[in-house]
């Protein structure tokens, strides 16, 4: 028997490494109107970006002449640890989401999705793809497309995968048969809200973004509301705590992709990012994700970082970014110094 389009398409992802490939019809995403109340509300916070264009985000027909489909895809990115065997988790001080450890994901992603573009090209198809920069609601057509569920922290859970891994969409004019939905199984499971550290996670399938620490530590532009500096702990980028908690990652492996080994940051003591100059920060952290944040907010959170779990040794390096840097980075340096002073740190 000849192959059906649909496992033609599959072989395609399989072979560039994808961990999962279904199909959704291309309409206009069931969260639409949702999308556009939280906007209204202002839950969005900084992040002026996903005010433009909310009809394109609403409806993948607006993004490509003809739309028929829209493949979604899964990258497994789990490390070592993140699953249900912990024995090999990595210590750190200062902590990152994982998805940050290794190389940038759109980097390693994209390179993925060109290939995958040209080889529907080839079947005759026209398509336009995304990872998390595009105007998707992603996590919708992962849900129509049976790509796992939406969890109550609104993070896609996967039976196999659990939450560690990434989506990604071609929104193209092939008609591809779409695959059922997949229930919905978190049943009566809060631990993703019960966990969340600010309470960001203000009601099942609701996140008020201005609460996240993954917002405030990596999208938030100005400084961190001291309301939430303490609940931020040792994290500098990031927070996987309502992904670490799903016992569905009791099924999770680790990524056979090796750009997503932990690369050498995630070990490095908090106070040796102090020392970091524009060039140092842009090489260190060469093709990761945290360097979109920026040295400064990044210096930021580590201030924040050291005033929850730093010790006296850390005082003098940062008195000097107290006076050295700009007032973001030093207001926060201040705030740490008063902090570990106030545990009976030297003075």
């Amino acid at each position: 028997m000849p192959e059906s389009l649909e496992e033609r398409v599959r072989g395609i992802a399989a072979r560039l490494g994808f961990d999962g490939c279904r199909f959704a019809a291309a309409r206009e995403a069931r969260h639409g109107e949702a999308l556009q109340r939280w906007l209204d509300a202002g839950e969005h916070g900084d992040m002026a970006w996903m005010e433009k264009a909310p009809e394109r985000r609403k409806d993948p027909r607006l993004l490509v002449e003809g739309a028929r489909t829209v493949i979604v895809l899964a990258l497994n990115y789990c490390p070592p640890g993140a699953g249900g065997d912990r024995s090999s988790e990595i210590e750190v001080r200062g902590r990152f989401a994982r998805y940050a450890w290794g190389e940038d994901y759109h980097l390693v992603i994209d390179k993925k999705l060109k290939a995958f573009a040209r080889e529907l090209a080839a079947l005759g198809g026209e398509q336009r793809f995304y990872v998390d920069y595009g105007p998707v609601l992603e996590r919708d057509f992962a849900s129509d497309a049976g790509m796992g569920w939406n969890g109550k922290s609104t993070v896609q859970i996967h039976p196999e995968l659990g939450t560690w891994f990434f989506l990604a969409e071609l929104v193209t004019t092939l008609g591809l048969r779409p695959d059922r939905p997949m229930p919905d199984r978190c049943g009566k499971c809060t631990a993703c809200i019960d966990c969340c550290p600010t309470g960001a996670i203000t009601a099942p399938h609701h996140v008020d973004a201005r609460r996240c620490i993954s917002y405030l530590t990596i999208e938030h532009l100005g400084a961190i509301p001291e309301e939430f500096r303490e609940a931020i702990g040792d994290r500098v980028f990031g927070c996987d705590d309502c992904l670490e908690v799903c016992p569905w990652n009791r099924f999770a492996r680790a990524s056979g992709e090796a750009r997503f080994a932990a690369r050498e940051f995630v070990a490095m003591p908090l106070r040796e990012f102090l020392d970091l100059d524009e060039t140092g920060f842009r090489e260190l952290f060469r093709r990761s994700p945290v360097k979109r944040t920026g040295r400064e907010r990044f210096l930021r959170n580590v201030c924040v970082a050291l005033g929850n779990v730093g010790g006296a040794g850390d005082l003098p390096a940062l008195q000097r970014v107290a006076e050295a840097e700009g007032e973001l980075v030093a207001e926060h340096a201040r705030w740490a110094i008063a902090r570990i002073r106030g545990r009976g740190g030297a003075s």
